[in-house]
């Protein structure tokens, strides 16, 4: 495979979308040599593609996109809404959160599991992403 490739897939405005696009980053790092912690990359996929979907317009657009890149991947969750997502920089309280609070946990998941995540505007609204490293094949995985 090569060092670099993306994949790409447009997602419905629904609750299907989640397990969507868990399939797609499972496909995708199956098919790499050293991959990022799959169940890590899911569990992110999961948060940005559900506040994707509960935080944009019913008629915005959703796209996943999952790059292999050789030091581990990057995934990227585009929507049409311009407005920054959750705050995504490390704050002081993350050590104690709210444990009545019913939001605001999926950020503090991205923010802590990721070895980096962020967001950029897209000429139609905003990309919120992370990367995660390669996990290094273990003597027992051999």
């Amino acid at each position: 495979m090569p060092a670099h490739t993306a994949r790409r897939i447009t997602l419905p405005h629904s609750a299907a979308a989640v397990p969507l696009a868990r399939t797609l980053v499972r496909t995708a790092l199956a098919d790499a040599d050293a991959p990022a912690d799959g169940d890590t990359a899911e569990l992110l996929t999961a948060e940005l593609v559900a506040n994707a979907v509960q935080h944009t317009a019913p008629h915005a657009p959703i796209e996943l996109v999952v790059e292999l890149l050789a030091n581990g991947c990057r995934v990227e969750v585009h929507d049409g809404d311009r407005q920054p997502p959750g705050d995504l920089s490390a704050r002081p309280d993350d050590a104690h959160p709210d444990p009545w609070q019913e939001h605001g946990r999926g950020m503090l998941l991205v923010r802590t599991l990721s070895s980096a995540c962020g967001h950029r505007r897209t000429p139609v609204g905003k990309a919120v992403w992370f990367t995660l490293p390669s996990r290094r094949l273990l003597p027992a995985d051999a």
